[in-house]
């Protein structure tokens, strides 16, 4: 399994549904709380272009937001 980042904040609901799907379909990630680690928070800006969460990185590609369909081809499951 590849690494994956997920750029979040607890506050964010699309968040929450980024980490329940890879925590139902056992994947491991790590997470990163935008809203209190400066230095992720503009690691995320610098890779996305993009200051909205989440943000999930798998394989050096950015996918920006919720998309289960996205996620689901970068870590090549149905």
């Amino acid at each position: 399994m590849p690494s994956i980042k997920l750029y979040s904040t607890s506050a964010c609901p699309w968040c929450v549904k980024t980490k329940e799907f890879f925590k139902a379909n056992k994947i491991t990630f790590t997470n990163f709380d935008v809203s209190i680690d400066q230095k992720a928070c503009q690691e995320m800006i610098k890779k996305s272009g993009q200051v909205g969460v989440p943000v999930v990185e798998i394989r050096k590609e950015i996918i920006v937001g919720y998309d289960e369909d996205a996620i689901k081809k970068a870590l090549k499951i149905k």
